[in-house]
């Protein structure tokens, strides 16, 4: 019996991402217990989609808020016509109403 291989469609960066749409002034630590990574990934995580534009980070006192970067295209060129906000609305809980 051959054990199965563990994979998921979306990376832990597509996940921090949606993680911050949903909470963005969620703290590094829940943020990580809700993807699954330890803290120290999950920084490292926020500052590369900082650094590509897709996350803007602002002080406020002592903590950090998060907000997500609109109309940010995919880095892989197959999907690069398409926006990052595509993705955010697939997974975006609807608005109580």
């Amino acid at each position: 019996m051959s054990a199965e291989r563990p994979w998921t469609f979306l990376t832990n960066h597509g996940h921090v991402l949606l993680a911050v749409a949903g909470a963005p002034d969620a703290r590094v630590t829940e943020i990580a217990a809700q993807v699954g990574i330890s803290p120290r990934a999950t920084l490292t995580i926020l500052g590369d989609l900082a650094d590509a534009g897709y996350v803007r980070r602002t002080r406020v006192g002592r903590r950090t808020h998060y907000a997500v970067q609109p109309h940010q295209p995919f880095r892989h060129p197959a999907a690069a016509a398409h926006e990052v906000d595509e993705l955010l609305a697939i997974f975006q809980r609807p608005a109580d109403g």
